[in-house]
C-alpha cells in the first residue's frame, strides 16, 4: 500500500488585511512504513499540511493522495489516526475506555490485512495496565499522553498523523515518550507524519526530517537520518546524532531567515 504523496499543494486563508498564503507549492512523498517529521518555525504551515493530509482541510491547489486515494476517502475508510497536541481524554471514561474510543466509534474501520491491536495489550506495553480502570484526572500528564498513544495505535490505521503530541511535557518525560513511540511504531509499522519543534526529537524518531520555512509555507531542506534501528536513548550520545542535529540547526536557521542561508 502506498503512503502519502503531495504535489504542488497550496493553501490560502482569509485575514483582516487580505488573504494569507499558508502553503506555497509543497511537494512531498512519504513511503509506506516510513517515519517522517516536519520541522520548522511557527506559522510555516506544518499543522495546515497535516490537516490537509488528514482530510480535515481542503487544499486550494495541487494534488494529495493518501494510501492511494483522496484524503477524504482515506479518512472515511478510517485509515488515518490523528494524535493532537492535547491528549483530549474524556473525563467520565476510564483509561481503558478512552484508549478504546476510536475502535468503539469506528467498528467497521478498514485496516486491510493489518490486525487491530488489543487495547489491553497496548496498555500493558506502555505500563498502564495497573491504572486501566482509573479516570484521566488521576493520571499525570505523561500517563495521559500514553493513553492518547494507545488510542491512536489501537485503531490499527496504516497512517498515523501526530501534531506535536509531546509539546506540553517536560524534557525528561518528552524524551521517554519518544522512545515509547518508537517501540510502538516498530512493532505496529504504521506510516507516520510527525510535526515537532524539537530537533533532537525529530532526529531520534525519523527516517527523514523535512524542514519548512514560512511566508509562504514551503520545504527548504530534507535530512535523511542515517541512524540504525531500533533506537534507544543512547543514540543521542553518538557522533552521527550530533552531526544530524548540527545540519538541521543550520537548515532551521535558514528557514527562520526566509529560506536564505544565514
Amino acid at each position: 500500500m502506498s503512503g502519502v504523496q503531495l504535489a504542488g499543494v497550496t493553501k490560502r486563508f482569509a485575514g483582516r488585511s487580505g488573504s494569507v498564503q499558508a502553503l506555497g507549492g509543497v511537494d512531498l512523498g512519504v513511503d509506506a512504513g516510513e517515519f517522517v517529521s516536519l520541522l520548522g518555525p511557527s506559522g510555516c504551515g506544518k499543522s495546515t499540511l497535516l490537516r490537509i493530509v488528514a482530510g480535515l482541510l481542503d487544499a486550494d491547489g495541487g494534488t494529495v493522495t493518501v494510501l492511494g486515494r483522496s484524503p477524504d476517502a482515506a479518512r472515511r475508510a478510517k485509515q488515518i489516526a490523528l494524535a493532537p497536541q492535547s491528549p483530549a481524554l474524556l473525563p467520565g471514561r476510564t483509561v481503558r475506555a478512552n484508549a478504546a474510543l476510536l475502535t468503539t466509534v469506528n467498528r467497521r474501520a478498514a485496516t486491510g490485512d493489518r490486525p487491530r491491536p488489543s487495547v489491553d495489550a497496548l496498555l500493558a506495553e506502555v505500563g498502564l495496565a495497573p491504572v486501566a480502570d482509573a479516570r484521566p484526572h488521576q493520571l499525570s500528564g505523561g500517563m495521559q499522553q500514553r493513553v492518547a498513544l494507545v488510542r491512536a495505535f489501537a485503531l490499527g490505521a496504516p497512517l498515523l498523523l501526530m501534531d506535536e503530541p509531546f509539546a506540553a511535557l517536560d524534557e525528561i518525560r518528552r524524551a521517554e515518550m519518544r522512545y515509547l513511540l518508537l517501540r510502538l511504531w516498530q512493532e505496529h509499522q504504521a506510516t507516520v507524519l510527525f510535526v515537532t519543534h524539537s530537533i533532537a526529537e525529530a532526529v531520534a524518531l525519523s527516517d527523514r526530517v523535512v524542514v519548512m520555512a514560512a511566508d509562504p509555507g514551503r520545504i527548504v531542506g530534507v535530512e535523511a537520518i542515517a541512524l540504525a534501528r531500533p533506537r534507544g536513548p543512547e543514540v543521542e550520545d553518538s557522533p552521527a546524532f550530533t552531526a544530524h542535529t548540527r545540519r538541521l540547526r543550520q537548515l532551521l536557521a535558514s528557514a527562520m531567515n526566509g529560506g536564505v542561508a544565514p
